[in-house]
């Protein structure tokens, strides 16, 4: 018996072994199997069971009901072993969860020893009845086995498990095997998306698909990625948003439309951004951005006690209580009360400089909104802990959201902030295509003078105005960042699955 396998199985330090020895321990044994005519990359296996639906149907069951039960087939990957002789233990893990095995000699014959010289990371099928061990372990008695895969590299050694950071988002496969909270994560995620998908189709929503390379990229302030389609020698870009094609179906037509998939920014990479990113944009015709506040407090309130049970939840150093109606904010408050003195949108700006210079932030000359901004980024997102929707946006902050009738200084918009974090952005849809355009056209001026994150103008969606869109509020959330929150997570490389990294160094 191999001492990579055997060390493992009684509970000790694994003999420190150099990886390619170990590796090469596995190759003579490939080369064996075949030897044996034995395929070691196989097919088809006949599965009937689920390491956890068994546990769940059969973890109270009396030896007598277990023995009635019947023959079991299962497959998955064998993540520990250890044998006394003739009896030996193992564990196969699933997609499920795992299950535990045991194997006589005089019950599978010659193929006992086949049994015990598999590797941890072998994939197997095996076929069974099902009893309970002294110490209550639900478990397969091994009738037949069947090999399916080998496994040519060693897993981490379990005690230890994988713990570079770096080296789990860039091994998934490997995080996923010997990182359970890892698999919890992702399966999370899934029930995330389904909680979302159930919550707006409820309510007369159509999930939709919208182009994700543009020959405009509009909908959000952000740095696109570029490409080129060699056919029709065009120019196109990853889109940053699907916020103007949405639009365009509530124009066509469709009065609730959303969309779950990814958003392309070219911007930099942190704990709270990945250049390659999902979103939730949604759109409702006849309502406004208080509609969709109402909607975004049930949203959240029906995945909160879907995925954790509670409207009380830990994000890292916050306890959080999202219980409804949460707290709103307006723009400017928030930046009166950051910096001492009442801040309105005609404020004069060196009267918000120096109240801001107070306070450590240098103003560069540029516009007001750029000042408003930088403050309100610095000095407020960092109190916004429990759920705040910070309402009223000064226009020039907001392009594509309609002005507030009593004041046109301001947009019927909010974002929702959670613990300091951004988690949603809504606001009543422009639809006036005479304001849309004069926009555009101010966007277009900022980006001829260097602002490569101003809205393009696209003449096209100004023309699908001009149609007629009913009044409508749209909203963007997004999945990732939704997820890290649920989840507790601290990265948002936590939340998928392959993040962007640097290459790897040598390669």
């Amino acid at each position: 018996m191999s001492d990579e396998r055997t060390g493992r199985a009684h509970g000790e330090s694994a003999p420190i072994q150099d990886e390619n020895e170990l590796i090469r321990l596995r190759r003579e044994k490939l080369d064996t199997l075949r030897g044996r005519g034995v395929d070691p990359f196989g097919g088809r296996y006949p599965v009937s069971q689920w390491a956890r639906d068994l546990a769940e149907r059969l973890g109270n069951a009396n030896d007598e009901e277990l023995k009635g039960y019947g023959p079991v087939s299962l497959a998955g990957r064998i993540v520990a072993i250890r044998h006394h002789g003739k009896t030996c233990f193992a564990h196969l893990m699933d997609q499920t969860g795992r299950i535990q095995l045991y194997a006589r000699a005089d019950g599978l014959g010659d193929d006992y020893a086949r049994f015990v010289e598999l590797d941890m990371g072998d994939f197997v099928g095996v076929t069974g009845e099902m009893f309970r061990t002294r110490t209550g372990e639900l478990t397969v008695a091994v009738k037949t086995f069947t090999f399916l895969a080998k496994s040519l590299r060693p897993l981490p050694e379990k005690w230890h498990g994988l713990k570079d950071v770096e080296t789990r988002y860039r091994q998934r496969y490997v995080d996923l095997i010997v990182n359970s909270e890892a698999r919890d994560v992702f399966t999370m995620r899934a029930r995330l998306v389904r909680g979302i998908r159930a919550f707006l189709d409820a309510r007369g929503f159509l999930e939709v698909e919208t182009p994700m390379m543009q020959p405009i990229p509009g909908g959000a302030i952000a740095r696109p990625f570029k490409t080129h389609h060699n056919a029709l020698d065009l120019d196109l870009y990853m889109r940053i948003a699907p916020e103007l094609y949405l639009k365009r179906l509530l124009v066509g037509g469709f009065e609730r439309v959303y969309e779950i998939n990814r958003n392309f920014r070219n911007e930099g990479i942190s704990t709270m951004h990945n250049p390659e990113f999902t979103t939730l944009e949604f759109y409702q015709a006849y309502a406004d951005y208080t509609d969709l506040m109402e909607l975004t407090e049930a949203l959240f309130v029906e995945l909160a006690h879907a995925l954790r049970g509670s409207l009380s939840l830990v994000w890292g150093d916050h306890a959080l209580d999202f219980k409804p109606p949460w707290r709103r904010l307006p723009f400017f408050e928030g930046l009166s009360q950051a910096l001492g003195a009442a801040v309105t949108p005609t404020t004069d700006v060196h009267t918000v400089a120096r109240a801001a210079a107070a306070r450590g932030i240098t103003h560069d000359g540029g516009p007001a909104s750029k000042l408003w901004k930088e403050v309100f980024e610095t000095l407020v997102e960092p109190t916004l802990v429990q759920p705040t929707f910070v309402v009223d946006f000064p226009t020039e902050l907001s392009p594509l959201a309609k002005r507030k009738r009593d004041n046109p200084a301001l947009v019927d918009r909010f974002e929702l902030f959670v613990a300091r974090h951004e988690m949603a952005n809504a606001y009543s849809e422009l639809n006036d295509p005479i304001d849309q355009l004069a926009r555009f056209r101010e966007q277009a001026a900022l980006q001829a003078r260097g602002d490569d994150e101003a809205h393009w103008l696209d003449e096209d969606y100004v023309r699908a105005l001009e149609y007629g869109m009913p009044p409508a509020a749209g909203e963007g959330i997004g999945i990732d960042r939704l997820l890290m929150m649920f989840a507790n997570q601290p990265s948002i490389r936590e939340t998928i699955l392959f993040p962007l990294l640097r290459p790897e160094s040598g390669r």
